[in-house]
């Protein structure tokens, strides 16, 4: 665990280290670098593993702006690559890490060799949307977030994991989690709103993608990842069945078997070399 100035921000990251190709995983609004750990410790054997926090979420610094737009977290993603000396990355983003890896992949080629979209969206926010999580926001803004995670935890997680009796403790930890989130994480929330769309950026992604999503997602449904797949040249989905908004926690044995069959059978052509 560490941290490092980059961008004008001090971000935490989680660095497993070692010889092995390089993952960089960017989590989802309200989470921080838990959102990957199940990843994390699967993948660490084989691959050098990263994960951070955005500006303004879990340990990495805050900012004093309205708004934490995508571009500017995305320019940060870059920046840590950089200070980090990678190459080559794979680069797996959920929901807001997703909104990231689709601007770095296509405006940043030369940066990922391997793309993983999970429960993202390559649309602006829908209106009808956008109004509920503005008001949601300035209760989080004003009171605090734990006032609203009763609301909050239907839209980040599946119906099957919400009802399964034996997940209850699982279910305290993720809602305790998102109570604790700082009051000022409304303007990363007021990113994700404002964000544009970037439908048009797609079919100039050149790294091999993987699209993955839970089919019990209602934040960004499963046609928003068909759609992604489409645009993208040789995209592949997977449908994680039982899964919502954050299908890694929720369902990650079948999460990391996504990942390690595109890890595992990407073309000889498209390798890079060992670090």
């Amino acid at each position: 665990m560490a941290k490092i100035k980059v961008n004008g921000v001090e971000l935490f990251y989680e660095d497993t280290g070692g010889a092995g190709q390089p993952i960089l995983f960017s989590h989802g609004l309200l989470w921080n670098t838990s959102l990957f750990a199940p990843q994390v410790a699967a993948l660490r054997g084989n691959f050098r593993c990263i994960s951070y926090d955005h500006r303004g979420q879990g340990q990495s610094a805050d900012t004093d702006s309205s708004e934490i737009g995508m571009d500017l977290l995305t320019e940060d993603a870059v920046a840590l690559i950089g200070a980090l000396g990678l190459k080559n990355i794979h680069f797996c983003g959920l929901s807001m890490g997703g909104f990231i890896g689709m601007r770095l992949a296509a405006r940043f080629p030369h940066l990922v060799r391997s793309l993983i979209l999970c429960e993202t969206s390559a649309d602006a926010e829908p209106q009808e949307n956008a109004k509920k999580y503005r008001l949601l926001n300035f209760v989080a803004r004003w009171i605090g977030l734990r006032f609203v995670t009763a609301k909050v935890m239907p839209i980040l997680f599946g119906k099957t994991s919400l009802a399964d009796p034996m997940r209850a403790a699982q279910r305290a930890t993720w809602e305790k989690q998102l109570g604790e989130n700082r009051r000022s994480i409304w303007r990363a929330v007021n990113g994700v709103i404002n964000r544009a769309a970037v439908v048009d950026e797609l079919p100039r992604i050149s790294a091999t993608t993987l699209v993955i999503v839970g089919e019990e997602d209602v934040a960004t449904v499963p046609a928003k990842a068909e759609r992604i797949a489409k645009a993208i040249p040789n995209a592949r989905l997977v449908r994680i069945p039982k899964a919502g908004h954050s299908s890694t926690v929720e369902e990650p044995q079948a999460v990391n078997a996504a990942i390690l069959d595109l890890l595992t059978t990407l073309p000889v052509a498209n390798m890079a070399p060992k670090l």
